[in-house]
Order: C-alpha cells, then sequence, then structure tokens
C-alpha cells in the first residue's frame, strides 16, 4: 500500500546494489516548513480567535443582535469558508504555487480585521465575515498540500499532528489575549480589532520570509503533451475524476458519514453546561479544556498512525468521542464528568484532526493534492453545518436527552460503516490505476510517478 503520492522519487540502496548509508537515511521528523507553516497558523489564530471570543457580546450585547440571528450568521460565514475550500485547492493546483493561494487566503483575513473598526453595522459587518472565511477557505486545502508534499510519507501524521498542536496553541493564546486587552483598554472592542489585525500582518509576513515556496519540497511536474514543449495543464475535470479513485472516494464518504453524527462544539459545551450545572462564568473556559487535551495529545496521535494505521487511529477517535455523548447522556452527575468529557473531546479532535488530512494525501497525486484535500474537507465541513442545523432543530422539538441519544445512535452506525468501508484495499481492488488507489494501512512505502487522474 502507498502511503504518499512522491513527486521525486529516488533509488533505494537496495535497488542499486550500494550499502545504506545510515547517516543519509537519517530524515527530520518534523520539517522546516511544517514549523514555519505552524508558526503562521499559530500567530494567525491569536488573531482569528481574538475575534472570535469577543464577536458574539459585540455583535449581541453591542449591536443588539438576537441569539437566532447570530446562529444565522455564523453558519453563513462558516458555509462560505467550507464552499471556497474547494475553489482554493483548485486554484493551487492548477497555478502550480500552494504558496501564492495561502498567501492570498491569509491576506485577505488580515486585511478583514482593520475592517471591523470601521464597521458598526450588522450588514458591512456580515460582509467582512463572509470575506474573512472566504479567505480561511482559500488557505485551507493550499497549507496541507504544503505540509504534505514537504514531508516524507511516513510521517506525515506525525507532521500533521505538529501543524495542529501549534494551530491549537494560538487558539489558546487568542481569547487569553482578548481577555487581557478588554481588561486594560478604554475601546475595548476596537483595542482587540486593532491588536488582532496588527497579529494578522505578522502572520503573513511569517509566511513571506520563512515558508519556502512548494511547502519545501518540488511540486511533481505535469506530464507533457508528448513533444515535452509544454505542460500539461490541471484541469477542472482532472478534479472531478478525483473521485474516481476508489480510496479517496471511501475517505470522503466515511468524512461526511461521520460528519452528520458529529455535533458541534458548541452544543457539547451546552449540554455539559446542563448537565453539570456549571456557573455561567466558567462556561468560556469549556473550549480551553478541550483544545489543551488536543495540544497534548495531537502530535503522539499522529505518530502512532503513522505507526500503526491512521485508520485505526482515526476510528478509535470517534469512539472516544461516543464515550463523551455516552457520559453526558448516562454518567452520575459527579464532579469528575466536566473533565472527562472535555478528555474525550480533545482526544476525539487528536485522533481525527490531523489524522484524516494524512490519510487524505496518501492517495491523492502529489499535483493534485490540494484538490482531494479540498474534496474531503469541503464535504466534512458541510455535513458537520447538516449536524448542527438538525440537532438544534431535534432539540427544540425533543429535548436534549432524545437528541444527543439519536446522534450517539448515528454516529455508532456510520463508524461501524466507516470500518467496513476503510478497510485495506486488496492488491486486486485496483485494476485500473493501481499506483493511484492507495491503502492506509500498509507499512510498504513504494514511490510511484506521478499519474494523471483518468478524465
Amino acid at each position: 500500500m502507498y502511503l504518499a503520492d512522491r513527486s521525486a522519487p529516488s533509488p533505494s540502496p537496495a535497488d542499486t546494489g550500494a550499502p545504506p548509508d545510515r547517516g543519509s537515511l537519517r530524515t527530520p521528523a518534523v520539517t522546516s516548513a511544517v514549523l514555519a507553516l505552524g508558526t503562521v497558523s499559530l500567530i494567525t489564530d491569536v488573531s482569528s480567535e481574538m475575534v472570535t471570543a469577543v464577536l458574539p457580546l459585540y455583535l449581541i450585547a453591542g449591536l443588539g443582535l438576537s441569539p437566532l440571528g447570530f446562529g444565522a450568521l455564523d453558519g453563513l460565514y462558516n458555509g462560505v469558508s467550507a464552499l471556497v475550500q474547494l475553489t482554493g485547492g483548485h486554484l493551487a493546483d492548477r497555478v502550480r504555487n500552494h504558496k501564492l493561494i495561502a498567501g492570498i487566503g491569509y491576506g485577505l483575513s488580515a486585511l478583514c480585521k482593520p475592517l471591523l473598526l470601521l464597521a458598526h453595522s450588522l450588514g458591512p459587518i456580515s460582509v467582512i465575515l463572509a470575506l474573512e472565511r472566504t479567505g480561511k477557505g482559500l488557505r485551507t486545502a493550499p497549507r496541507d498540500a504544503m505540509i504534505s508534499l514537504s514531508t516524507p510519507a511516513e510521517l506525515q501524521g506525525r507532521a500533521f499532528g505538529v501543524h495542529r498542536a501549534m494551530d491549537t496553541t494560538g487558539a489558546l493564546l487568542g481569547p487569553l489575549a482578548a481577555f487581557l486587552v478588554l481588561s486594560v483598554a478604554v475601546d475595548g472592542y476596537d483595542a482587540v480589532f486593532g491588536v488582532s489585525a496588527c497579529v494578522a500582518v505578522l502572520g503573513v509576513v511569517v509566511l513571506l520570509l520563512f515558508v519556502p515556496s512548494g511547502g519545501g519540497a518540488a511540486v511533481p511536474p505535469l506530464p507533457s503533451g508528448g513533444d515535452g514543449a509544454r505542460p500539461e495543464p490541471v484541469r477542472l475535470r482532472d478534479a472531478t475524476a478525483l473521485l474516481r479513485l476508489p480510496r479517496l472516494r471511501a475517505l470522503a464518504l466515511c468524512a461526511v458519514l461521520l460528519g452528520l453524527t458529529t455535533v458541534s462544539d458548541a452544543f457539547v459545551y451546552l449540554l455539559l453546561q446542563r448537565r453539570t450545572g456549571i456557573g455561567e462564568q466558567w462556561f468560556p473556559l469549556l473550549p480551553l479544556g478541550t483544545a489543551a487535551v488536543f495540544l497534548l495529545l495531537a502530535v503522539p496521535a499522529g505518530a502512532l498512525a503513522d505507526r500503526i494505521g491512521r485508520r485505526t487511529v482515526f476510528l478509535t477517535g470517534h469512539a472516544l468521542l461516543l464515550a463523551g455523548y455516552g457520559l453526558l447522556l448516562w454518567a452520575p452527575g459527579w464532579p469528575p464528568l466536566p473533565y472527562l468529557v472535555l478528555a474525550l473531546h480533545g482526544m476525539f479532535y487528536a485522533a481525527t484532526d490531523g489524522v484524516l488530512p494524512a490519510a487524505v494525501a496518501a492517495t491523492v497525486p502529489g499535483r493534485l493534492r490540494a484538490t482531494g484535500l479540498a474534496l474531503v474537507g469541503t464535504g466534512q465541513a458541510l455535513a458537520r453545518f447538516g449536524c448542527s442545523l438538525a440537532f438544534g432543530a431535534a432539540w427544540s422539538l425533543w429535548g436534549t436527552g432524545p437528541a444527543l441519544a439519536a446522534a450517539a445512535a448515528g454516529l455508532l452506525c456510520c463508524a461501524a460503516v466507516a470500518g467496513v468501508v476503510l478497510r485495506p484495499a486488496a492488491p486486486a481492488d485496483s485494476p485500473v490505476l493501481p499506483d493511484l488507489d492507495l491503502d492506509l494501512d500498509s507499512d510498504s512505502d513504494p514511490d510511484p510517478k506521478p499519474v494523471r487522474p483518468p478524465v
């Protein structure tokens, strides 16, 4: 089974007959490109989470927006982010410059932060937030493609784990920074938006100066048209043909199924608060509990996925989430319950958030890497958005207990289906393109040459 598409294969010592050079075979566990991209994400998340931490209060208390209106606005701009991922992924592969498209995405998000200082009504703020989410959508797939293309196949789970850990560090620091700014500034909200804008610009500067073009690895060359004169461009039909890859199709299907039964974080925290009677003053700290566990375990979970198989770790993460649902439904209201639920919630993200893109990267040719990541990421994001709408409706109609029980039953069924669908594929299962139908759990790692998907 192939774990990745290598853009520049080189003969192994066994192929050449030369004795292995242990010094030359030793590669860093995490490349400098991954660390640079992680730093960019950390800085950008500090900026974004500063705004996110104060935005609900600013819109509801400051501008008089109703909670229902805020929920609709939140869903709208998160949906925009999910859909724009497809555009960002395809553009990055088409122009053969992942750093350029990611930079445009980061730059657009940074530009929106100071605009919040000028907007004082719901209409302009909605437009600014939609543009900010557009920037996030543009940068996500090219960034993940750079991570995968700069990392050896057998270390991609660890690389994504390191990136997600650094990203989560920013998510932890952002609300704390907003709290500090609000406590010392006279015009609190404007001060938060201003500081956030400066931090976002710093993230763009780090991207431009320290992230190598192509993410630190050469992007696989495009196949020529036969005369060697001009490389064949990446076309839209090449992107849609990716879904003909059985393994990518299986991953996309499972990501959507499991996303449809993954209750959003906000609902989990509300359920936990109601279940345990946590005081309202402590409610804003609940996301920090999940983020702290995620930060601690993201790298070990990614390394474990590289060692024992990404399918196993990915499904285990959903089993941990199911256990958290079970505690919320049936556990007695004893003091350790909030800590256990938050720990399981953070472990779920550690076992899935970086492992899924690592698995997707293993199935997609390098020249279409960003597009493949965007396809799966968009499907998962839209499915989770649909789950939020369905869970909110079920809560209103049935109450919290039946709604969560239905979500848990759905998650159990979907996880069982995913366990079957993601079984390691036999070699005979890929008669058309055996070097593109990649498996998740093999220890072998041949070096296939890039091949354009069938069209």
